[in-house]
């Protein structure tokens, strides 16, 4: 009898909600049941888990280390997916590794070189990668300059901090004074490049941003699945052209995305997005985890998050390839349970590790998750 596989996800975003549906309705017919720690009460995750904690809030990455192995031990888990601390995570995972987990993510190496903007750029150029333009600053004299530079050359700069996820802190620089313009409507990405460099001067500590130009769309996301042996097993590439989305095998995108993979280590699942810098597709950012939207490979009849488990196993899924490209779709929102309302949980300091009791996980409210059309019951 094949036995359950335990998998835990941290304190992830909620649309992973459908990675967690997908490892459930996996091809194999194989038992799986799913943990999920998130630090929101509110959080759809751990409603949608078999069993859930909240996190301890407060914690240095070597405190959540031991956090993390305390949940691996007590719960049985099988397979960790990491998202937050996953650096520090990573870096132990020969201790996971005895306490009978496998972690779903990439090597220190390939972590610590993917989480500061900067130095990917430096480091994807070596292997012959494109990057955009891009200046790090610091202070109001270098974005003064960078800025400049850019105008010159006849592009709109923007900005974005060096080390972060998702398009938080994204910006674009603008030399319209501030008026009515920018507050009619809905809250745009827009600043006005006085307002910025007054922020910048009067903040109390430097600042750590990209400069770069604004890149134009498509904007594609390559899902890549690598196995630790450096071999991708998949690439498929996700594109996002204002409202409608759709899939792509044009090498243009997934030649480049496939060599950073395995040149760099990125094992598991990680997610390479590039845009265009005129007629050239350049690199945007790398992720080395799963992309949110991973699971909208599900209407190319693929079920990635479950090959990646295999993986993580030691199951070889052999190459995953698309039977089909599904048609093009856009994004909507829809309703998810949230568990029975609780009452606020206190704040843990670091000498208090351990982890929180288990709350029950129930359907009583719902929740908004971004959501593709789902075609297929993978």
């Amino acid at each position: 009898m094949v036995s359950r596989v335990r998998v835990w996800l941290n304190r992830t975003y909620a649309e992973n909600v459908f990675f967690m549906d997908q490892l459930r309705r996996n091809p194999s017919d194989r038992a799986v049941e799913i943990h999920a720690t998130h630090g929101d009460a509110d959080s759809p995750v751990l409603a949608a888990a078999d069993s859930a904690d909240l996190e301890p809030e407060g914690l240095s990455p070597a405190a959540y280390v031991e956090y993390a192995l305390d949940q691996c031990r007590r719960r049985g888990i099988d397979v960790f997916v990491p998202r937050l601390q996953q650096e520090a995570i990573v870096a132990h995972r020969a201790e996971f590794e005895a306490a009978g987990t496998a972690l779903l993510a990439p090597p220190a190496e390939a972590v610590s070189v993917f989480q500061d903007k900067a130095t990917a750029y430096q480091a994807v150029q070596s292997i012959g990668i494109p990057v955009p333009p891009w200046w790090r600053v610091t202070d109001e004299d270098e974005l003064v300059a960078a800025v400049e530079e850019l105008e010159a050359g006849g592009d709109k700069a923007c900005f974005k901090p060096a080390a972060g996820a998702g398009g938080v802190g994204f910006r674009v620089v603008t030399r319209a004074p501030f008026s009515l313009a920018h507050l009619n409507g809905f809250p745009g990405p827009y600043v006005p490049l006085d307002m910025v460099v007054r922020a910048v001067r009067e903040a109390a500590e430097p600042v750590d941003w990209l400069v770069m130009p604004r890149l134009e769309q498509p904007e594609v996301s390559v899902d890549c699945l690598t196995g630790p042996d450096n071999r991708i097993r998949m690439a498929v590439g996700r594109t996002k052209n204002g409202r409608r989305r759709g899939f792509t095998l044009d090498e243009r995108w997934l030649e480049p995305a496939r060599r950073l993979a395995e040149g760099f280590g990125l094992h598991y699942l990680s997610n390479i997005q590039f845009r265009m810098y005129g007629d050239e597709p350049v690199l945007l950012d790398v992720n080395t985890r799963p992309a949110g939207g991973l699971h909208q490979l599900s209407l190319c009849g693929v079920n990635a998050p479950w090959a990646a488990v295999q993986l993580a196993l030691g199951e070889d899924p052999g190459e995953v390839v698309p039977p089909f490209l599904g048609t093009d779709y856009t994004v909507v929102s829809g309703p998810r349970p949230l568990r029975p309302v609780s009452l606020p949980q206190p704040r843990v300091e670091p000498a208090q590790a351990p982890a929180l009791p288990a709350v029950p996980v129930g359907p009583v409210e719902v929740a908004t998750a971004q959501t593709a059309a789902q075609a297929l019951p993978l």
